[in-house]
C-alpha cells in the first residue's frame, strides 16, 4: 500500500519520507541538498547487473521528466525491432522519358525517414544519379513525403527558438537536418571578417559579413546583431554588428526554410555543381504505382546511427527513428500515435513493465514525457541481457572521453569506466547507464532530477557515478546512518530547453 494514501496524516507522511530517503548514503545525498535540490525531487536506482534487487532505490517509482535520457527507450527498441543492420532508403524515380541523358519530365524523390542525410550523403545520391547517365531534367523535382503522417509542425512551440537545429521537426525526406552553417573568422589582413556559408542555397540570401571589432568573445552572437527573415520557401540573414577579433573562428548553425524547399534547394545546388542541369520547381506528389527506382541512397546502419543519437543527444535523429519504429507494426503512412503504440507492444512482449511511462516524440525534447528511475534500471538490465547489448552499450557516451560527457569526470577515477546517457532541460537533469567497477563488475545507474534548481545538480549526478565506481562494491547499508529526511515536494514541471 502506498504510504501517501494517508494524505491526512502528517506524521505518516514524514515516516514515508524518512523511509524513502534512508536508501541514499549521506555522501550521495549531500551534494543534492547542497545544490538546493530537495531529495524529494530526485529519483535514484543503483543495481549490480544480474542482481535481483537494487543496492540503492530512492523514489524509484516516481514518474519524472527524463529529458534526453528517454532516447534510451527509443534506441533500444529500434535495435531490437529494426535490427542493428537496418538501413533507411531514399529513392529516385524518373517521371518521364529518359533519352540521351535527358529526362523529359520530373525527377521524383521518395524519403523513408533517413535520420542522417548529411551533405556528403546527399552528394553520394547525386553521384549515383550522374553515374546512371542523368545529365538534364526538363521538369520539376517531385518530393514524395507519404511515408509519415505528420501534423503541422511549429518549431517555435517548444521554447520559442524556431531556428535552433534541435527544434527541427521530423520528415520523410529530411536533408542535412535542414540546417545552414555560418562560419565567421577574422580575415588574413586583419581588417575584416570572412564569412563562409555551407551549403550555399539560392533561396537563402545572406548579407555582408559583420565588421571586425574588439572586445571579449562571451556574447559574439549578440555582437554580430543577426537579423533573420525565415519563411518556408525563402530566407534572409543579415549581420549588422561587429565580430570580436578575439573569437578566432566560430560557427553558427541555423535551421532555415521548410523540409521540402530545403531538399529542393539542396538538389539544385549539388546536381548543378556536379555538372547536371536542373532549373525546375518543387512539387509534392507520389511515386507512380509499380515504378522502379532509378537510383537509391542507403543510410549508414542503425548501429552507427544510434551512436550519434545517444552520444551526441541528437533530438532530430531520435524523432526520425521513433517514427520509423511504427512501420514495424503499422502500415505507412505512420504517425507518433502508431510509434507510441509500437513501443508499448514491444515492452509488453519483453515483459518490461514501466509504470508511469509517457512518450510523446521519443527524443526527450518534451515537457510531457515521463519515466521512473526504476523503469530506466529495468530497461538497462534488459538491454544488457539482449542480443543487441554490444550495439546499445557502444552507443552511450564514455565518461571523460566522448559525447555529452567528454568534459565530465576528467578528474575522477571513473573516467573511461562509465557508459552514460545524459539529459537536460530547464528544471530537469538526468543521467543513466552503466558503470564498470575496478573489479570488472557492471553496475546500472539511473538518476533523475525534476526541480527549479536542477541545473545545479550536475555535480551531484557526477558524484553519484563516481560513488558507484568507488564505493558501491563494498558499501553496507546497515553501517550507514540514514540521510536526513525532508518533506516531499511535487516534482517541477519542465519549462524549457533542449536535451
Amino acid at each position: 500500500m502506498n504510504c501517501f494514501a494517508f494524505v491526512g496524516a502528517l506524521v505518516a507522511m514524514a515516516l514515508c519520507a524518512a523511509n524513502a530517503f534512508a536508501a541514499l548514503p549521506r555522501s550521495v545525498a549531500k551534494p543534492f541538498t547542497d545544490a538546493g535540490i530537495p531529495l524529494a525531487a530526485v529519483g535514484v536506482v543503483v543495481q549490480r547487473v544480474g542482481a535481483t534487487t537494487p543496492l540503492l532505490a530512492h523514489e524509484p517509482d516516481r514518474p519524472m521528466n527524463p529529458a534526453s535520457v528517454m532516447k534510451l527507450v527509443t534506441t533500444f527498441a529500434a535495435l531490437e525491432l529494426l535490427g542493428p543492420d537496418y538501413r533507411w532508403k531514399t529513392e529516385a524515380y524518373l517521371g518521364g522519358a529518359f533519352v540521351n541523358g535527358v529526362l523529359a519530365g520530373n525527377l521524383i524523390l521518395k524519403g523513408y525517414g533517413d535520420p542522417k542525410i548529411t551533405i556528403e550523403q546527399w552528394q553520394a545520391l547525386i553521384t549515383k544519379l550522374r553515374a546512371q547517365g542523368l545529365e538534364s531534367i526538363t521538369g520539376d523535382l517531385v518530393i514524395d513525403r507519404s511515408y509519415f503522417r505528420l501534423p503541422r509542425y511549429d518549431p517555435a512551440a517548444f521554447d520559442g527558438e524556431p531556428l535552433k537545429p534541435y527544434n527541427v521537426g521530423p520528415d520523410p525526406l529530411l536533408v542535412n537536418f535542414k540546417s545552414v552553417r555560418f562560419v565567421f573568422a577574422p580575415n588574413a589582413a586583419g581588417d575584416g571578417v570572412d564569412l563562409l556559408v555551407e551549403p550555399t542555397l539560392s533561396p537563402v540570401g545572406v548579407g555582408p559579413p559583420p565588421a571586425l571589432g574588439g572586445g571579449e568573445c562571451s556574447d559574439w552572437r549578440g555582437a554580430v546583431a543577426a537579423a533573420f527573415a525565415n519563411g518556408s520557401a525563402s530566407a534572409r540573414v543579415n549581420f549588422s554588428g561587429r565580430y570580436p577579433v578575439s573569437c578566432g573562428e566560430r560557427d553558427w548553425y541555423l535551421a532555415l526554410l521548410d523540409a521540402p524547399h530545403y531538399a529542393h534547394a539542396m538538389f539544385a545546388t549539388y546536381f548543378n555543381a556536379a555538372g547536371g542541369r536542373f532549373f525546375g520547381g518543387l512539387v509534392e506528389g507520389r511515386v507512380p504505382f509499380g515504378a522502379t527506382p532509378f537510383a537509391t541512397l542507403e543510410s549508414p546502419p542503425l548501429y552507427d546511427i544510434v551512436r550519434d543519437v545517444n552520444k551526441l543527444s541528437n533530438n532530430v535523429m531520435a524523432r526520425q527513428i521513433f517514427l520509423t519504429l511504427a512501420t514495424t507494426a503499422h502500415k505507412p503512412p505512420v504517425s507518433t500515435t502508431e510509434a507510441i503504440d509500437t513501443v508499448q507492444r514491444w515492452l509488453q512482449r519483453r515483459k518490461l513493465a514501466l509504470p508511469g511511462l509517457v512518450m510523446e516524440n521519443g527524443s526527450g525534447l518534451s515537457r510531457n514525457e515521463r519515466i521512473t528511475a526504476g523503469g530506466l534500471a529495468q530497461l538497462l538490465a534488459a538491454a544488457d541481457a539482449s542480443k543487441v547489448r554490444d550495439e546499445f552499450a557502444s552507443s552511450l557516451a564514455v565518461a571523460a572521453v566522448d559525447g555529452t560527457v567528454a568534459r565530465r569526470f576528467a578528474n575522477g577515477t571513473v573516467a573511461g569506466q562509465a557508459l552514460l546517457k545524459t539529459g537536460s532541460l530547464d528544471q530537469v537533469r538526468a543521467l543513466a547507464g552503466y558503470v564498470i567497477g575496478p573489479d570488472g563488475e557492471r553496475w546500472i545507474v539511473a538518476a533523475l532530477i525534476n526541480h527549479p534548481q536542477a541545473a545545479n545538480g550536475a555535480r551531484a549526478l557526477d558524484n553519484l557515478v563516481q560513488w558507484v565506481y568507488r564505493d558501491a562494491p563494498t558499501w553496507q547499508p546497515e553501517k550507514e546512518p540514514p540521510a536526513p529526511a525532508s518533506a516531499p515536494r511535487a516534482p517541477a514541471k519542465s519549462t524549457g530547453k533542449r536535451r
